[in-house]
């Protein structure tokens, strides 16, 4: 059976839980019934009475049967709430109208319907539980009470009811409904929050685990570079060129590997071995260009006005050359990288007229593993570009252009990169 999602488990929940309050107001409806009856010697309607008690008991059993058959929808809670509603009207009309001391029970549905509705139908019950009092009030007959307990209602008092009633239906639904907004924003936010720190905590783990690679790497990569540089000075190799040029191969492989692993430490989120540079967002921009697999295919639209003092961010540059390559790895034949400055936010956009994201990789943006690629462990450009981001206090944004090709924004504070200013 497919999960229910957060909110249809919730829709079944208060589904069961008014199905509970209904058999409650079932047993205090029959009790109240047979006491006035019996205890105070009222005549009732008994069989209209108890006939409108049995069409709640089988609102019961279907709401039940709904609650099991699976997702409950808003419509069925207003159905049951409407249902509640007229049965207790039918017992007012039945048992006084207007001077029933129960018509403080029409509160009880305003508030069920202000926190388990969406808005429109919960304002839709404060209409039918208004309307309702001013027909019981209009319309109801009077009940055959004895001469002691007999009491007539004046028509200002009566009105001055329903105006009471009406006021105070309407402030609950403001008030409930406000709250209850309240505290789903809450529970949005709280939940945001721990999405956020389950994709921090996995970024942690392949960090861990990506640290421990390099560190076991790291020392045999660096025997590996010191003998090929003692081979490479050797007389006999130095002498010999095809030596000397395969011992300049291995060398080359051995740089690569260790690219290799830094570009694994910056998938675990950690950049080490780089000294912070003193640069400009220009040259920074270049830089990035010149070392991406598709730099031919690239124009940079440099709408900066002004080149601004920086520190190189390693983790920005291969966040943004991620993006580069993915571009080219779309079929993109023209990437567009565009920077500009509003205010003191960095705007850098990549555009390109590749394939393009499709739907699931749009709607999972900052993901890890969401990806077209087939190899095991792809998926994790976006993820980090967005952790990146959001450690420096930016944003990001993808979309696809309308035709062909996608769109990468990125909004980061400049701050996180200008050279501080001394102070005088």
């Amino acid at each position: 059976m497919t999960p229910l999602v957060a909110g249809d488990e919730a829709a079944r929940r208060n589904l069961l839980l008014l199905t509970h309050l209904r058999w409650l107001a079932v047993g205090g409806q029959l009790a109240t019934i047979l006491a006035v009856q019996m205890l105070l010697s009222v005549r009732l309607p008994m069989t209209p009475m108890l006939l409108t008690l049995f069409v709640l008991v089988m609102v019961n059993l279907l709401a039940l049967t709904m609650y099991l058959r699976g997702p409950v929808s808003n419509m069925t809670l207003l159905a049951t709430l409407v249902m509640d509603v007229s049965c207790l009207s039918v017992q007012l009309y039945l048992s006084g109208g207007a001077t029933n001391p129960f018509l403080a029970l029409y509160l009880l549905q305003v508030v069920l319907g202000a926190v388990l509705l969406e808005a429109w139908s919960s304002w839709l019950l404060v209409a039918l539980t208004s309307g309702a009092l001013a027909l019981l009030a209009l319309h109801a007959p009077p009940l055959d009470l004895p001469s002691a307990l007999r009491i007539r209602l004046p028509q200002p008092y009566v009105l001055a009811l329903w105006i009471n009633y009406t006021l105070a239906a309407v402030l609950l639904e403001l008030f409930v409904t406000r709250v209850m907004r309240n505290l789903r924003a809450r529970d949005d936010y709280l939940a945001t929050l721990r999405q956020r720190a389950a994709e921090e905590e996995h970024v942690v783990r392949i960090g861990l685990l990506a640290s421990g690679a390099a560190h076991e790497l790291g020392t045999p990569l660096a025997s590996l570079s010191v003998a090929l540089g003692d081979w490479r000075g050797d007389p006999a190799v130095s002498a010999d060129p095809r030596l000397s040029e395969e011992v300049a191969e291995m060398q080359a492989e051995v740089a690569r590997c260790k690219d290799i692993v830094a570009g694994i430490l910056f998938a675990a989120g950690e950049v080490t071995g780089h000294a912070p540079e003193r640069t400009t967002l220009r040259r920074f921009l270049n830089g990035i260009v010149a070392t991406s697999v598709a730099r031919d295919a690239i124009r940079i639209e440099d709408l900066l006005g002004r080149d601004v003092p920086i520190v190189s961010d390693k983790a920005l540059g291969q966040a943004l050359l991620n993006l580069l390559d993915n571009a080219a790895e779309a079929d993109a034949s023209n990437i567009l990288l565009s920077a500009a400055l509003s205010g003191d936010m960095l705007m850098l956009t990549v555009q390109d007229d590749g394939r393009g994201f499709p739907a699931h990789i749009l709607s999972g943006i900052g993901q890890p593993y969401q990806s077209t690629k087939d190899r095991q462990g792809a998926g994790l450009g976006l993820f980090l570009t967005n952790n990146v981001l959001r450690t420096l206090g930016g944003t990001l944004e993808a979309r696809n252009r309308p035709g062909r090709g996608a769109q990468v924004a990125l909004r980061l504070p400049l701050e996180a990169l200008a050279i501080a200013k001394p102070r005088a």
